[in-house]
């Protein structure tokens, strides 16, 4: 038995559990599954998102510090890429994710000791009982530098290590001098001159400060230009690769350059000196060439730059139409089938969508999927999600590409407001400054269809940010708006209560069959998604295909119910995890539990609105009214929306349902009831009353709330007028 180092009990390992979280762990393993939750660790950060701070846990493992972690605002958080820091591992998923907590210690002084986690070993270790291979390196390389310091300097590489360095400079590994060159951790090589390219007699040691621009490949050496889709099998070969540049990030040690060339994205590793901007002059937008060794670091492939030259004249013309063609023959969809037969979509724009969703992919452009928060929102956005995410994980060497490129952000409604394109705009500008991130593309799903949208998306435009939307109903004006649309052939004039379709496609049925042309191996997964997104009284077709698919009517139903209830807590987070286990789990035990409460909630709330509702007759229409302020739980659920479609269901001899609230109301039926020209009666009645339609396919008109009973009474009077 051991002693705790800090209590003295006796213990297993040099730690009690009591005091686990009283010292930091080095991590020493290389798998995710080899840490222990709970622990504190050691690591360092890798790179900045909008939602929080990636850090590496020793060597090979990389978790997510989420910004709600944080005691403070991500912006404000004083790191830098490659700093030390200390990090909690709150939890390590099936999929190898790691979920990291904030530590308010950032000092190795500020715990109480230091122990190694090896997972070959059965307790942790004093750092004294390992063997510290690196400072056993570093002790020899000090050694050789005391020796011999005439000849060989040492400067840091750039994976951390230490190199020797030749103190006159050499030519490259062609034999051939190539201006700006950069030395790789392994290379002995040193920049030459410039004019050494032409003439090897003539040699000079020189900075990446001047890049070379070549425009020909008369002068180059002979060395094999490679798609970055193919270094995966050049591992540890010198290549050559001609691309564009999408980012640069200094780190602690070497310049990174992110390349792309239509084919695949790379990161290329440059070093000048410990923290210091190799090729300052080369930005993003650039075009260039680079020469260097393929590695893998921390499961990611990344070239060790040897040289690197900016491309001008006909090369650069040359290289940029090969990237086009690259990308283009990439994001070109297969032929459009139906993703469920019966439920056919127009084969064009749901091409061109999906051709913009690959572009942006394959382009690593961010995807923003912006939805309604509804069932038909969401697993329509979700379709997209598991394609995209798919298509990302095959095209983006990095981990943690799915976490850049892709966000979901629900919307509190229906419409696309002002406040909802200001958020965008914001994270949008932010990202490009802060992380050179290109404009992502913006795809709202079950959301922006109507005209209350357009000055949402007019903001969107001011910065010609892409907008595609894909939705049951579509106003001319938002066709207008945005790029493409995908609806079907109706306006929100036509659209009847949301809950209740008429057989058109719904949002998840386009959705899910552009997701299914962005990510073909998806489809068999996507097959029930049009039946979930209805839930009830689902179509034939869409009810045979998931029956076909594993799911039964019952279970349709309750991933539907459950996925409405998901949908209604924390309106604003994705909730990645638990819509896709919803949605795709195969034993649908999680949507069943999650089923009974929506059941729960929605008949409690029922038999509450059952004892309130109030009849009455307008020209032969019969209308039932709830006053939903006076006789509902505002901000539990189910919300009003919700509540007034079961009413209407269970209402076999009501025209109209009215919900009445204290400053907006909503109606529900499958009349031809045309909402924007019920508020224009309205305001003829109540022109003091700021009545204004707040969303046309959700039925909903807001006025001003002192007005209440006057709109009440000129709201009757319009239905009659429309439907008596």
């Amino acid at each position: 038995m051991s002693q705790c180092i800090i209590c003295g009990t006796s213990t297993d390992g040099p730690i009690c559990e009591l005091h686990e979280q009283d010292v930091a762990f080095i991590f020493e393993g290389t798998r995710p599954g080899q840490l222990t939750p709970g622990r504190f660790y050691r690591g360092t950060v890798d790179g900045f998102a909008e939602f929080g701070v990636f850090v590496d846990v020793g060597d090979t493992v990389t978790g997510l510090l989420h910004q709600s972690e944080l005691d403070q605002r991500l912006e404000t958080l004083d790191w830098d890429p490659g700093q030390t820091v200390f990090v909690e591992v709150k939890n390590v998923r099936d999929n190898g994710n790691v979920d990291l907590g904030w530590s308010i210690r950032q000092a190795e002084s500020s715990f109480r000791g230091v122990l190694i986690d090896d997972p070959a070993a059965d307790t942790p270790l004093l750092p004294e009982d390992t063997d510290d291979e690196a400072a056993t390196d570093d002790a020899s390389d000090a050694t050789d530098e005391s020796g011999d310091t005439d000849e060989t300097t040492t400067e840091p590489s750039s994976d951390g290590g230490d190199r020797d360095v030749g103190a006159t400079g050499s030519a490259d590994a062609e034999g051939t001098a190539v201006t700006g060159a950069v030395r790789s951790r392994d290379s002995d090589a040193t920049a030459a001159d410039e004019s050494a390219a032409a003439d090897t007699s003539e040699s000079a040691s020189e900075t990446t400060d001047e890049v070379k621009h070549v425009d020909s490949d008369t002068a180059e050496p002979a060395l094999q230009r490679v798609p970055i889709a193919d270094l995966r099998d050049r591992l540890g070969s010198t290549v050559r690769i001609e691309g564009e540049i999408e980012s640069a990030r200094q780190t602690a040690g070497p310049t990174v350059f992110e390349l792309a060339d239509g084919t695949g994205t790379v990161e290329c590793a440059a070093f000048e000196s410990a923290g210091v901007r190799a090729y300052p002059s080369v930005e993003a937008g650039d075009l260039v060439r680079i020469d260097g060794e393929v590695r893998e670091r921390r499961g990611d492939l990344q070239v060790e730059t040897e040289a690197l030259a900016v491309l001008d004249g006909d090369l650069r013309e040359a290289t940029t139409e090969r990237i086009e063609r690259a990308i283009a023959e990439r994001a070109e969809p297969d032929a459009v089938e139906p993703l469920v037969e019966g439920l056919d979509v127009d084969p064009d724009p749901t091409a061109e969508v999906a051709g913009a969703i690959r572009r942006a992919i394959i382009e690593a452009r961010p995807v923003i999927v912006r939805h309604s928060a509804t069932a038909d929102g969401y697993v329509g956005a979700a379709a997209i999600e598991r394609a995209a995410l798919g298509l990302i994980d095959e095209h983006h060497e990095a981990a943690d590409a799915v976490y850049h490129n892709f966000d979901r952000r629900p919307i509190d409604g229906t419409v696309y407001s002002m406040d909802d394109a200001t958020t965008d705009l914001t994270r949008m500008l932010e990202d490009a400054d802060r992380h050179d991130e290109p404009y992502p593309l913006f795809v709202f799903v079950g959301a922006g269809g109507t005209d209350e949208s357009v000055d949402g998306f007019g903001l969107l435009d001011v910065y010609d940010a892409e907008a595609i939307v894909i939705d049951s109903v579509a106003d001319d004006s938002v066709a207008d708006a945005v790029t493409t649309t995908l609806t079907p052939d109706r306006s929100a004039a036509d659209l009847e209560t949301p809950a209740l379709p008429r057989g058109e496609p719904t949002a998840t049925t386009l959705a899910a069959t552009v997701a299914a042309h962005v990510d073909d191996s998806v489809r068999a997964d996507l097959q029930h998604l049009p039946a979930v997104a209805i839930g009830r009284s689902v179509p034939g077709a869409a009810l045979d295909a998931a029956t076909a698919a594993g799911y039964d009517e019952r279970t349709v139903r309750e991933i539907n119910e459950a996925v409405t209830l998901v949908a209604n807590y924390q309106v604003y987070e994705d909730k990645r995890e638990l819509v896709a286990d919803l949605l795709f789990e195969a034993d649908g035990g999680l949507a069943s539990h999650v089923s009974e409460q929506y059941r729960e909630k929605v008949d409690r709330a029922l038999d509450t609105a059952r004892a309130h509702l109030t009849e009455t007759s307008v020209a032969g229409v019969a209308v039932t009214v709830l006053d939903v302020e006076a006789f509902t739980h505002r901000f539990e659920f189910p919300p009003v929306e919700i509540l007034l479609d079961e009413l209407y269901r269970e209402r076999d001899d009501t025209d109209v349902v009215l919900g009445i609230d204290r400053d907006s109301l909503h109606l529900r039926t499958e009349a031809a009831l045309d909402v924007r020209t019920v508020a224009e009666r309205v305001t003829e009645h109540c022109p003091d009353a700021g009545v204004e339609t707040a969303s046309a396919r959700a039925q909903r008109v807001e006025f001003l709330a002192g007005e209440r009973d006057e709109v009440r009474e000129a709201t009757l009077a319009a239905i009659g007028e429309q439907l008596g």
